[in-house]
């Protein structure tokens, strides 16, 4: 007898495929960047071999940074907003965008979006926006806000009352992660508002088909999926009659350009130009439903603008997001933890949602509460949300929410100290607690734990009970395709003798052959226990070199290989057993460090270099008053760049030889054969803050050399010897 528990819904894939999904379709890459003002030092050498060596004279006078791209305190990369009509139609791609083009594509998923299903949307509005967040490259924030309950989430939305609200690398990175779009937002408010609509929607058609484009540029360019479309102000005769023109060509246009985007119309102007929130799609707005994909009405709705609104969507159900402020401002029904009951009426007459501002929980309530807050409100919605899953290789997470209070590689702590980076955050599950069918009291419950980590910042800790009837409890994880490799790292808290494996399902499929498995169940057939692996074949040395070493921490890792022949492959499973012979009620507590799913060619690939380090934009400040005999500090800012392929990279590592930052936590030493850590980088480039170094002699050269290190999507260790390496050497001056 056993039981299991979802942690995420699985697909089922065929091996032989047809074409792909929408979501799954590659994003058109922006233009080249242009190569603006760089300015690195002069370049004195390079080779295959050697570092590329740039020199500098310290100057204490630099060239100004560009406002929006870097924050004026910090100079660290930021992302950012436009607050005119006149910002958005100036904008043309310069290299500093670049920090703020998303790495991670949108993730296939099934069902795929376009699926008649209701969809679930979050509209994120947290105190203006732009603020932790903002950091592409991360901060040292302490109990910052964040997200994990992807599953559940159809669309995200970034919201800001800003004119062009575009969103945080961060968010979009991670949602892509999930299979989940993002969309940014186009808002015009009062009279200034009014003012700017009439500019570009009062007059012809080419001034507003120019927004339009500026807009499909915007979300090509960095790689995001969409608009919300918010006008909360009056419009003349003449804008209202191009409000539908202008929503029909944006949405043709990203359509063309942005495989699976959306543009959604909030519901605030009616056809007339008046400004008068409906609460519900009639026929005074309509006419807007029906130029774009979707609609997004206002809050203070009632059961009865639902059963009228059956008839206005027609076929379209899917396509209109009842608004649900979690805030619960004016008279709405739910919100805080009553949001079931908007959830329950809105599922009744198949509409999709729109939850705006559930960082309640954050804003709110207290911090130190915050992630038993987080669980609670997703899990009294859970019954409301249909969940979907990610159907791609390679699948790989060590449970990052993208944030901790240390930093671990491999299970080697880099850094000590808290840290935010939403850009890290790994895959998630569905968290909560499951229980077991019966009357055993049989139960699995899960939730991320910042107390430990094998990589990143924290592990997914499952704990549960295995009844006395129950032989083994197993959760149910994600898809695999036709060869594969597979790696479990783990460990079990405390003294337990349950046996933790990986399982497999495989669906109806004639002529399906598994090999290198067992069956575990011969009267199914369909459920197979894999035998891990006990010495790794030498064609895997370096993706599961560690494989059945004694691991860091007290971790253990598995690793499987599985030949599969015109299968459809449907689920993953981690299964906890009780101990041959036990008869007693067995409780278990286990971290999962990581799972890993690669498709075995992608393994033998050849491995690629980074090349053309450059370092400029380089900045000194002037050192601190030091004691006597002490050596004297710098403080160096620089921008990092270089040449790699995105499309088979998760990240970056940035390291450096010689010099830290005293201004960050404390961080493992570096010695001969160790660089010092820097941080992550997801584009082909990093800009180094306030790094110390020794100021040179007079006569002499301080050389500080940086390391740029690959992350494959396979996730093993790249060597050193491909990694991209960049030298400065710097002088005082004359």
């Amino acid at each position: 007898m056993e039981a299991s528990t979802v942690l995420t819904r699985a697909t089922v894939r065929r091996l032989r495929q047809g074409p792909a999904a929408p979501e799954a379709m590659a994003r058109k890459e922006p233009d080249r960047l242009p190569r603006r003002q760089r300015r690195p030092g002069r370049r004195i050498k390079e080779d295959q071999e050697a570092a590329a060596v740039f020199r500098e004279v310290v100057s204490f006078t630099p060239d100004p940074l560009p406002v929006r791209y870097y924050d004026k305190d910090t100079t660290e990369p930021i992302s950012f907003y436009f607050s005119s009509l006149e910002e958005l139609l100036a904008w043309t791609p310069h290299m500093e965008d670049g920090f703020n083009v998303a790495l991670e594509p949108l993730g296939c998923r099934q069902p795929p979006l376009s699926s008649r299903r209701p969809r679930t949307l979050l509209c994120h509005d947290m105190m203006g926006g732009y603020l932790e967040d903002r950091f592409i490259q991360g901060s040292a924030v302490q109990n910052p806000y964040s997200f994990y309950h992807w599953q559940y989430i159809d669309i995200f939305v970034y919201f800001s009352h800003h004119t062009v609200t575009i969103p945080p690398v961060g968010w979009t990175n991670a949602a892509h992660r999930h299979g989940v779009c993002v969309l940014g937002t186009f808002i015009t408010e009062w009279n200034d508002g009014a003012r700017l609509c009439e500019a570009f929607l009062a007059g012809e058609e080419r001034s507003y088909q120019a927004v339009a484009d500026r807009l499909v540029q915007i979300a090509q360019f960095f790689h995001f999926d969409g608009w919300l479309i918010n006008i909360e102000n009056p419009l003349s005769l003449a804008a209202v009659r191009n409000t539908p023109l202008f929503l029909r060509y944006l949405t043709t246009q990203l359509h063309r350009q942005v495989p699976g985007s959306l543009v959604l119309w909030y519901d605030s102007v009616l056809q007339s130009g008046s400004l008068k929130w409906q609460d519900e799609l009639n026929e005074h707005n309509r006419v807007f439903f029906d130029s774009c994909d979707g609609f997004f009405t206002n809050y203070n709705w009632r059961e009865e603008h639902l059963e009228r609104m059956l008839g206005q969507a027609g076929e379209r159900l899917a396509d209109v997001y009842v608004g649900v402020d979690v805030f619960a401002r004016g008279n709405v029904v739910g919100g805080r933890f009553d949001t079931d009951k908007s959830l329950e009426l809105i599922r009744k007459h198949g509409f999709s949602a729109a939850l705006f501002a559930p960082g309640w929980v954050y804003e709110c309530l207290e911090k130190a509460d915050f992630f038993q807050n987080q669980d609670k409100f997703w899990s009294l919605l859970q019954r409301f949300l249909p969940t979907h899953s990610i159907c791609s290789l390679p699948f790989i997470t060590s449970f990052c929410l993208g944030m901790g209070t240390r930093r671990v590689c491999y299970g080697q702590e880099q850094a000590v100290g808290p840290w935010y980076h939403p850009s890290a955050q790994e895959t998630q599950p569905l968290f909560g607690e499951h229980k077991l069918p019966g009357d055993g009291g049989g139960w699995v419950k899960m939730h991320c734990c910042l107390a430990d980590a094998w990589h990143g910042g924290s592990s997914l800790l499952l704990q549960g009970v295995i009844p006395p009837e129950v032989s083994n409890v197993a959760v149910r994880w994600v898809p695999v395709p036709p060869r594969i490799f597979l790696s479990l790292v783990y460990k079990l808290e405390g003294p337990s003798d349950v046996g933790v494996a990986l399982e497999l399902t495989t669906g109806d499929a004639g002529g399906c052959h598994i090999g290198s498995i067992s069956v575990l169940n011969a009267e199914t057939g369909s459920r197979q226990s894999l035998q891990p692996l006990q010495v790794p074949p030498t064609k895997l040395a370096r993706w599961a070199g560690r494989c059945g070493q004694p691991l860091s921490g007290g971790w253990i890792q598995r690793c499987y290989e599985v030949s599969l022949r015109g299968c459809l492959l449907q689920d993953l499973f981690v299964n906890f057993s009780r101990p041959p012979g036990s008869r007693k009620e067995e409780r278990f507590a286990c971290r999962l460090g990581e799972i890993q799913v690669v498709d075995a060619d992608s393994l033998l690939a050849p491995l690629h270099q980074v090349q053309d380090v450059t370092v400029s934009q380089v900045r000194w400040q002037q050192p601190a008053p030091v004691l006597e005999g002490r050596p004297v500090r710098l403080r160096l800012s620089c921008l990092l760049h270089w040449s790699y392929l995105l499309l088979q990279v998760r990240c970056f590592r940035v390291h450096c030889w010689e010099g830290t930052r005293s201004d960050s936590p404390s961080r493992e030493p570096a010695g001969p054969e160790k660089p010092t850590f820097l941080g992550l980088a997801f584009a082909n480039q990093y800009r180094v803050v306030d790094l110390v170094v020794e100021a040179a002699g007079p006569g002499q050269d301080g050389r500080v050399e940086f390391l740029v290190e690959p992350v494959p999507r396979e996730g093993f260790l790249v060597p050193q010897a491909e990694w991209g390496r960049a030298a400065l050497l710097y002088s005082s001056p004359r």
